[in-house]
């Protein structure tokens, strides 16, 4: 894994504004999920071997020259190069969790180069933690006009905040230790930080992946905080399932389903963006299109054809297998669709 090989801002400026944000933070709101709901979260139990490995970040002069597709976030390969040339400011900063917690959070933040207010989008890594394709992705946020934060979900099982990336395998055995509660917590705690910068407007959005995925959905439910106005799911199951029932000798086995109460939580537009290599969560698109819709909810989802789980990331960056070219062409085609249609639908929630 690649360290971070970005110049890191003094942490001195930073600490001022989290030094108000302890005592102007607004406590994330907790909704309970409904009593037959099942928190489901199991997302690397749906990802291949090689989607396993992360956002694995090559090194080498080639590589380093590499920049990604323009308008588009880098790939897992192009992510340090388009870093490094980013004429755009980032900084780490610390930020207390809230909520009547003690400790903090780390969280990379990247601002627009334009003179006017700008709103906020909070991104959420994937299982694979805060890597330098996630700052990447916060990187194009801010280019396309928003102050972009990326909180570190996992600075608290990790022992404490810290601008060191993890590497695939620890991150994959901590992620499983955050949950649901302290996604949302760690979401309000980066957006409030956010929200209360001079420079920002008092809205956010939340854009997340796999892991981070199923977090905007989590965070819909629960409603966020006031300038909450939507979020986009890459790849991200809706966490809170009704159990399925097994067989019997006499009857089949029926399958667990989308659970409508938690469901009927959410109030702000919220938007799905899969990959059709992705079956898991592509079958329960069509329940949560129906339930949404029969709801009144304002929620699109598209389920594009043979884009991997992942494929954000992926894009075209060399792949192995029979069909890598076809893979690729397929994941490159769902990128160049999916990221406008994001941007697109962040600009309208925000306004």
């Amino acid at each position: 894994m690649l360290r971070r090989k970005l110049l890191v801002k003094s942490l001195m400026a930073p600490a001022i504004l989290t030094a108000v944000g302890v005592s102007a933070c607004t406590v994330q709101r907790m909704q309970p999920m409904a009593a037959s709901a099942t928190v489901v979260d199991d997302h690397m139990s749906h990802m291949t071997a090689e989607e396993l490995h992360g956002p694995m970040v090559a090194e080498g002069p080639a590589d380093m020259n590499q920049q990604g597709h323009e308008g588009l976030p880098a790939s897992a390969v192009t992510a340090a190069a388009r870093l490094k040339a980013s004429p755009r400011h980032g900084e780490w900063v610390k930020i207390p969790w809230g909520g009547g917690a003690n400790d903090s959070l780390m969280a990379w933040v990247v601002y627009p180069k334009a003179s006017a207010k700008a709103p906020v989008v909070v991104v959420v890594h994937e299982i694979f933690g805060l890597s330098t394709w996630v700052q990447s992705v916060a990187d194009q946020a801010a280019a396309d006009g928003f102050i972009a934060i990326a909180p570190d979900l996992l600075s608290r099982v990790r022992g404490g905040p810290s601008n060191v990336t993890l590497a695939d395998s620890t991150a994959r055995r901590l992620v499983a230790g955050v949950d649901i509660p302290t996604r949302n917590l760690g979401i309000t705690a980066v957006a409030n930080y956010a929200m209360m910068l001079p420079s920002a407007q008092q809205k956010y959005a939340v854009i997340g992946y796999c892991w981070g995925g199923t977090t905007v959905w989590a965070h819909a439910v629960n409603g966020g905080v006031k300038g909450y106005s939507g979020g986009v799911a890459f790849y991200g199951g809706f966490p809170y399932l009704n159990p399925g029932t097994p067989a019997s000798g006499t009857t089949a086995a029926i399958p667990g389903t989308v659970n409508a109460d938690s469901m009927a939580k959410i109030k702000a537009p919220v938007m799905l963006l899969n990959g059709s290599g992705d079956a898991r969560i592509g079958a329960t698109m069509p329940a949560i299109d129906s339930l949404m819709k029969s709801m009144k909810k304002n929620y699109t989802g598209t389920n594009y054809p043979g884009a991997i789980h992942g494929f954000l990331r992926a894009q075209d960056d060399p792949a192995t297998g029979a069909t890598a070219a076809e893979t690729q062409a397929a994941n490159l085609a769902a990128t160049k669709d999916a990221w406008p249609k994001t941007v697109a639908f962040l600009k309208k929630q925000l306004k």
